[in-house]
């Protein structure tokens, strides 16, 4: 069963840095993976996409600049940098594989998510 799970979250303080990371199955290597959050009675949003070969990127409004979305295909693991974290970057993150690079901001178009890790903000 094709999967993906999601860790690194944790605790830090504001202007810290974090790194999380989504280990895949070998299904998705050739899936364009995607990160989204959503915090406490709010929507899942879309943070960042990558495409299955490196090539194309993009990020939410709220991130750019601050995040970065990578991958290696040869760990089947997909990284989101996260730099000078803000309290309202603070949600649960999730993972996300799809098939198609032009629905990456879609959630519905995705066709697998991870169990989601927390990352919490503190000032």
């Amino acid at each position: 069963q094709a999967q993906l799970a999601e860790s690194g979250g944790g605790l830090v303080q504001a202007g810290d840095s974090l790194r999380l990371s989504c280990s895949f199955s070998r299904t998705f290597s050739d899936y364009t993976m995607g990160w989204f959050r959503q915090a406490p009675g709010e929507s899942r949003r879309f943070v960042a996409g990558i495409d299955e070969t490196s090539s194309l990127t993009i990020y939410g409004a709220a991130v750019e600049g601050r995040f970065e979305i990578s991958r290696d295909n040869a760990l089947n693991t997909v990284y989101l940098q996260m730099n000078s974290l803000k309290p309202e970057d603070a949600a649960v993150y999730y993972c996300g594989a799809l098939k198609l690079w032009r629905w990456v901001k879609i959630q519905s178009k995705y066709e697998a998510w991870g169990q989601g890790t927390q990352v919490t903000v503190s000032t």
